[in-house]
């Protein structure tokens, strides 16, 4: 898996995609949570469950349907009457894209099992052809380790710098319309 920190960090440059700066808080904290939750199926491994199973790591939490459904409840949940100045459909675009990105990231690992994209009406487990990003250990007492800081410097390579690149042209793009709408005003 890619780490915690670098789904938030893929979830923040989409939403910079989608809003600039201009969405509320709670909409970057419910993309970041969106993001990172796929993950919860590691707890899975405390109870028994083995990796390869439907409920295992980058098992159903890692598909497009549990994308379909998490942006779906975030919407209902968090903005039933939607915000000012941003569709619903945008909203649950953006959730849907974090979400999914997620077992996008894990693909594109070099270890562990693939990703479920398709549970529950598919199990079969996929990876990326292209694998660049060096996989995540599971759990905080050996991500402080050499392979975890090899893990970082692999992310940083191919995810923050990207996602960085991502947002700052997204900045740019936005502020150019918002400049070209107060030209038109005037």
């Amino acid at each position: 898996m890619a780490s915690l920190i670098s789904h938030a960090v893929v979830s923040i440059s989409v939403g910079t995609c989608f809003y600039g700066v201009r969405a509320p808080t709670r909409v970057w904290v419910a993309g970041v949570v969106c993001s990172m939750l796929p993950d919860v199926d590691v707890l899975g491994f405390r109870f028994g469950v083995r990796y390869g199973d439907f409920w295992g790591h980058r098992g159903f939490t890692h598909s497009l349907l549990f994308a379909a459904v998490l942006a779906t409840l975030t919407l209902i949940l968090g903005f039933t009457r939607g915000l000012p100045g941003i569709s619903r459909l945008s909203l649950w675009t953006y959730f849907f894209i974090v979400t999914a990105s997620h077992g996008l990231l894990d693909a594109m690992t070099n270890g562990g099992l693939g990703v479920a994209f398709f549970s529950p009406f598919d199990d079969k487990r996929y990876f990326l052809p292209w694998r660049p990003i060096r996989v995540s250990p599971i759990g905080l007492r050996h991500f402080f380790t050499d392979r975890g800081l090899a893990v970082i410097q692999s992310e940083f390579l191919w995810i923050w710098l990207p996602a960085g690149l991502l947002a700052s042209l997204a900045l740019i793009w936005h502020q150019r319309i918002q400049a070209s709408n107060a030209s038109s005003a005037e």
